[in-house]
């Protein structure tokens, strides 16, 4: 009787047993043995040469030279030029890898999509966690000022809409949701102050913005190649400074979620049309999302309200901009949602006429000079040009950057006809902004905030121009792709290095030496309630230092000709803008010498002409005078 011989358990590196020839029939020819299995060794260095070693050799290059590189930036002493001069070549190399290995992985994004992803996160953190992780100060001014307000919130656990506040502080009160957040956050983690963790925010706001920039751009490309570069254009464009611990960052976080929920889960039923058809995409064009009913779209509606209101709590600007995005994408029949349109202008219409009416109303009045005034509304700042080659650098860069982002953009919406017409809502985004530089100058950041929310869509068409569809046959394609290959990488190259300039390059306005916060805390401390506090500029650690007791003249902040005027006789000019039996105290700092030059209030020389003149003159005692800066009280009893 014959037994059939049941399955076998083969192990790794194992033959299996060979079954023997029946009896009666003659044995065939001998069959070759298996070849021996692979050592250890040798399976170790094939893995070496494989595809995922040749990603992962350049992220640890890059990583170990960025830790080298760290403890060796001399950020204590940061010149004219910011921390450009300041970091070592070591941490420039780390950048120029991690950018060669990104650009590697991007032959194998669409089938290994989380490599590309490894090294964006690998340059966010890169680029941004420095400062978190060296400075012992708050950096940037305005964050904290933001720590100021989270701070009093914690305090007296209530906002106060109505209270006249000095220096447009008020405001923060009329849209408390962000710093409500915040102070939520500092019981949560059981620290002191937002100050423990306020360095961080460019991180954490940077990782959470990659997903719902991910979903945005996988909306419109089924091609990784593309959608990755894409994120990591954004990355290095979005040098405007608004991703510090502050209203615009988080609601610019909303605005997105928001963004990214219309694109994928509003498409109205037969308004998609042809493009769904592949025959008419562009090759690396996603088809168009499935559409959704009345009633859907309506939950969809709901489901949103709360993060619109969200929006409409942190922040003034960041509704309208939604407002006007979703407006712009009405003009495509894809995206005709007037009922969601009208919910987000009416919560926003609701905030600014209850919460927000003091500045709304203010707002109001000042459109009869700001609106058309083209020249003026797209100014950055509020005073004369920056002096200085550190501050000169940085406005040619910025220049620099924003004219090569457009340019590649304009070349992809004209070469790429077929995409352009798919993405049409990212074009749509990208420009619905710009109206408001007709409107108002938002203190000389209008032309910063029309760009930061036109970005998405810039960017998205700027990888556009920089990666070729793949599988198009053309002589004009083939001749694309090839081009690509030196163009990709020179382009991130120059877009790092105009980013690191215009992130870094007023470095000095930014980081301030602990003395001199010590300094400037002594000082209001020292001042009685209700004092007056005069500085040269805002820009400094600390100026809103318990904001709601003291009234603030930063005197500089003005148009260019009256601190022409004011240095003729800085002591008089002063003396004469405080009103009488107000006790008055000044702050001069270094901080403060390099924001004026910076931000191009005084010409050069004036910050230290103005401090010599109050330092001599009979109208101010010095209290304090020494590396981190002077401070100074006003004598109304003397005359001279």
């Amino acid at each position: 009787m014959q037994h059939h011989q049941g399955p076998e358990t083969v192990t790794d590196g194992a033959v299996p047993p060979q079954p023997s020839a029946p009896p009666d029939e003659p044995a065939g020819p001998a069959r070759p043995a298996a070849p021996p299995p692979p050592a250890p060794a040798s399976r170790g260095l094939a893995r070496l040469r494989g595809p995922a070693a040749l990603s992962l050799a350049p992220l640890l290059v890059g990583a170990a030279l960025w830790l080298w590189s760290l403890s060796r930036i001399d950020f204590r002493h940061i010149d004219e030029f910011g921390l450009l001069d300041r970091f070592p070549v070591s941490f420039y190399g780390s950048l120029a890898v991690l950018t060669l290995g990104f650009v590697l992985t991007l032959r194998r994004a669409g089938t290994a999509p989380a490599w590309p992803a490894v090294y964006s996160v690998a340059m966010l953190f890169a680029l941004k966690a420095p400062p978190a992780l060296l400075y012992d100060t708050v950096r940037y001014a305005w964050a904290s000022k933001h720590d100021a307000i989270i701070s009093r919130l914690l305090t007296e656990g209530t906002v106060h809409p109505g209270t006249e506040l000095a220096n447009g502080m008020a405001a923060y009160d009329q849209w408390p949701g962000f710093f409500a957040l915040d102070a939520a956050l500092v019981r949560a983690f059981g620290v002191d102050a937002a100050a423990s963790f306020i360095n961080w925010a460019p991180v954490v706001l940077g990782l959470l913005t990659l997903p719902l920039l991910l979903l945005v751009y996988r909306t419109f490309s089924d091609d990784w190649r593309l959608v990755w570069t894409a994120v990591w254009i954004f990355q290095l464009a979005n040098w405007v400074g608004q991703d510090y611990l502050s209203p615009q960052g988080f609601s610019y976080l909303l605005y997105l979620t928001v963004l990214a929920v219309v694109l994928r889960h509003f498409v109205r039923p037969g308004a998609a049309g042809p493009l769904r058809d592949r025959a008419l995409l562009d090759p690396a064009a996603a088809a168009v999302p499935p559409s959704t009913t009345p009633r859907q779209r309506a939950v969809a509606v709901l489901l949103l309200v709360p993060v619109v209101a969200a929006v409409n709590a942190a922040h003034q600007l960041t509704p309208l901009m939604l407002c006007l995005t979703l407006a712009a994408l009405c003009l495509t029949r894809r995206y005709r949602n007037l009922g969601l349109l009208a919910v987000c202008a009416a919560l926003m219409l609701a905030w600014y006429l209850t919460m927000g009416r003091e500045l709304f109303l203010t707002t109001l009045s000042t459109l009869r000079d700001k609106l058309g005034d083209l020249l003026a509304n797209s100014r950055p700042g509020f005073a004369g040009d920056p002096t200085g080659p550190g501050p000169e650098l940085v406005g040619s860069a910025n220049v620099l950057m924003v004219l090569s982002l457009g340019g590649l953009a304009a070349a992809a919406v004209l070469l790429r006809r077929r995409l352009a017409r798919s993405a049409l809502p990212l074009i749509l985004a990208a420009a619905a902004p710009a109206p408001l530089v007709a409107v108002n100058d938002y203190g000389g950041e209008m032309i910063f905030r029309v760009y930061l929310f036109g970005l998405p869509g810039s960017a998205f068409f700027a990888a556009a121009a920089l990666v070729p569809a793949a599988g198009a046959a053309s002589r004009a394609a083939l001749t694309a792709r090839r081009t690509a290959v030196v163009a990709l990488p020179l382009a991130l190259t120059a877009m790092l290095a105009g980013f690191l300039p215009s992130y870094y390059g007023k470095e000095g306005m930014h980081y301030v030496q602990p003395g001199e916060v010590a300094l400037t805390r002594r000082a209001y401390d020292r001042a009685p309630e209700g004092a007056l506090i005069l500085a040269a500029t805002s820009a400094f650690t600390d100026s809103y230092y318990r904001y709601d007791r003291y009234e603030r003249w930063f005197f500089t902040e003005q148009e260019l000709d009256e601190n022409l005027r004011m240095l003729k006789d800085p002591a008089g000019y002063l003396a004469g803008g405080i009103p009488a039996g107000r006790p008055a105290y000044v702050i001069l700092t270094p901080t403060q010498a390099e924001a004026v030059i910076g931000e191009g209030y005084l010409p050069p020389g004036g910050f230290d002409t103005v401090t010599a003149a109050l330092r001599r003159s009979p109208l101010f005692a010095v209290v304090e005078d020494g590396r981190f800066g002077t401070v100074l009280r006003y004598r109304p009893t003397t005359t001279g």
